[in-house]
């Protein structure tokens, strides 16, 4: 059974609620938008007449310290921090990284920022339906149609960059830049490359364009999503991204209960997925199969960063 979703605009700010039992709001892509003023934003969210038992809010960087008094958690991000490319090329990263980001041009990959259009968005589909499998799980965006991948692209678009790599005029991978209203970070909201050219190291060129295109926006930070999910400190992207000079830092993850049942349940720890209350060996156990089970079935390789 899918899992309940509404969406309610607040101050200017869209939401959405999500959850069957203890519905919990937050900020439309609150990776990579912050509020200014949480307060006012709670205080109308209090007045709306859709059910919020939890509204929950991540700080912007930098991470510490805490700004609110509000029941808080730790989360995390991997974080680039931006001067110039030539430092980043020079300092901030090895000679893996460099040599991989190399490899790409020596093979023919040509990497620069795009526009958003039908051109770009058939691209995009075209790698989305290239496995159902990517990093060990089923992925979300396979088999959807080419108007679905379309709509789906194109939120944020006023303060998106979208890089392309491209073998020839053939789009083999991409990456969505999305920049915080502070202009303070641009989050990769998504980075892909195509399988069957992972030897010519897309990935590795669509970062170092990613730097590139924050250095010249005088942008000072680049984030990757988040450097560890739940349990899992270490992993392959954790390293890849570690490789290309990203590090972790902790944020504050805001936490508001606003109904009886939202404290209860912000008490109870039942606001966290469920793998992130498994013990972390268990829960390791359980991705290795999994992956395993998908290459067993799809007959896929592993994949490497």
């Amino acid at each position: 059974m899918p899992e309940n979703k509404a969406g309610v605009s607040v101050c200017g700010n869209e939401l959405l609620v999500q959850g069957r039992l203890c519905r919990v709001a937050r900020l439309d892509g609150d990776d990579f938008k912050f509020l200014d003023d949480p307060e006012a934003v709670l205080a109308e969210v209090r007045k709306t007449r859709l059910r919020i038992d939890l509204f929950t809010f991540l700080q912007g960087l930098p991470g510490a310290p805490t700004k609110y008094s509000y029941p808080m958690e730790w989360d995390n991000a991997a974080v680039l921090p931006v001067s110039t490319f030539e430092n980043w090329w020079t300092k901030q990263i090895g000679f893996k990284a460099r040599n991989k980001a190399k490899q790409a041009e020596k093979k023919g990959v040509t990497v620069r920022e795009v526009p958003f259009d039908d051109e770009l968005a058939r691209g995009i589909w075209e790698i989305y339906n290239e496995s159902p499998i990517r990093q060990g799980r089923l992925f979300p965006h396979y088999a959807k149609s080419f108007e679905a991948v379309r709509e789906m692209s194109a939120t944020f678009l006023e303060s998106s960059v979208f890089i392309g790599a491209f073998e020839g005029n053939k789009l083999i991978g991409f990456i969505k830049l999305t920049i915080d209203d502070s202009r303070t970070q641009a989050g990769i909201m998504h980075i892909i490359s195509m399988l069957a050219h992972r030897d010519k190291a897309p990935t590795n060129a669509l970062v170092a364009q990613a730097v590139r295109s924050c250095a010249d926006r005088n942008i000072p930070n680049l984030v990757y999503a988040k450097f560890a999910y739940g349990k899992k400190v270490q992993s392959s992207l954790s390293d890849f991204k570690e490789r290309n000079g990203f590090q972790r830092v902790d944020i504050p993850r805001y936490y508001v209960p606003l109904t009886p049942l939202g404290k209860l349940a912000l008490s109870l720890g039942l606001h966290r997925h469920i793998t992130d209350r498994l013990p972390d060996s268990f829960a390791a156990k359980l991705r290795d199969l999994r992956s395993a089970w998908y290459q067993r079935k799809f007959g896929l390789k592993p994949e490497t960063l």
